[in-house]
């Protein structure tokens, strides 16, 4: 029996002290992060890499959870390249009564090992339910343009800070990192016909109106040019007038003083150069009677007299 019971004993030792041995020591990959538990109670997070020592099974346990990136997938499931929807998750209605359906990708880390671990049962579940309600709250209260044009990058800021603020107040341990709509489109073939042309039939007005803003602000632009150069030929006529007025008058006060210093002269003079004016093509004479014989003077050489010696000329060379 002594025999036996010292067996027994050596057994149990050995069992005691390869329990001790393969439990009072741990290690943390860089990528990984660990939560000491002392009897059950969690009392210290180990975050740095390396080989750890602790106290031997059943009085200390450790639990390694990852550090790393996760990717909740929301309406869809991708495994070896193949994706499977699940529309009964993302259908949604909008905020002006339409139906889309809208998946997404939510980046999360583990933050809180202790929260995560012990705040909830399954704080995958948790955070599932939450980014369903986040972005149905937020499809919600935006309209069906927003969703499927211009305004996903919006839907996706404002899903992020209400999931991260439901997050924070659950308590499970975990930070939202991103959230990525991945589609939005609507149920079904007819619906997507519809709304492609009601989309088509906009742009096409977004097209026209800029056309016609093009046209109206090339005219305007026209129109205000061709004002200027009114403006700027009619203040050239002015000043042209003016100064042609100041010539007139200098050329008057001239006159005037030439006239009231010879009066007949002038007078004469100025009969004289105003039936050049009037009469540009008469031929003028001064004569003078004296009587016996009438004398003139031809102030303009008479054009027709050479052709006429020329004929004079051509007839004498036939006679000839």
């Amino acid at each position: 029996m002594r025999r036996i019971m010292a067996g027994i004993g050596i057994v149990v030792g050995s069992a005691i002290l390869l329990v001790v041995l393969f439990t009072s020591w741990y290690t943390v990959d860089e990528s990984e992060q660990a939560l000491v538990l002392t009897f059950g109670e969690a009392n210290e997070t180990i975050t740095e890499s390396g080989l750890k020592f602790k106290l031997p099974w059943p009085i200390q346990q450790v639990e390694i959870l990852s550090k790393e990136t996760f990717s909740l997938q929301f309406g869809y499931e991708e495994e070896g390249g193949e994706i499977k929807s699940f529309p009964e998750e993302t259908v949604m209605i909008t905020g002006d009564e339409n139906i889309v359906l809208a998946d997404l990708v939510v980046q999360w880390k583990i933050t809180e090992p202790r929260d995560f671990l012990f705040n909830a049962e399954d704080p995958e579940e948790v955070l599932f339910d939450a980014t369903s309600a986040s972005i149905r709250s937020i499809i919600g209260s935006s309209t069906i343009d927003a969703a499927l044009t211009s305004g996903k990058a919006e839907i996706e800021a404002e899903t992020r800070d209400l999931l991260a603020s439901l997050i924070e107040k659950y308590e499970i341990g975990v930070s939202i990192q991103a959230v990525q709509l991945q589609d939005v489109e609507l149920p079904n073939q007819e619906v997507r016909k519809a709304f492609t042309a009601v989309t088509d039939a906009r742009e096409t007005m977004i097209t026209k109106e800029n056309e016609a803003k093009k046209y109206q602000s090339q005219k305007m632009n026209e129109a205000k040019g061709e004002v200027k150069a009114i403006a700027s030929r009619a203040e050239g006529e002015k000043t042209s007038r003016i100064e042609q007025a100041r010539g007139d008058v200098a050329v008057f006060n001239k006159i005037l003083t030439e006239y009231q210093n010879n009066p007949d002269i002038t007078r004469q003079r100025l009969t004289l150069e105003t039936l050049e004016q009037v009469l540009p093509e008469t031929k003028l004479y001064i004569m003078n009677d004296d009587g016996n014989t009438m004398k003139y003077l031809p102030l303009q050489p008479d054009r027709q007299q050479p052709p006429a010696v020329a004929e004079e000329s051509e007839e004498s060379a036939n006679g000839q």
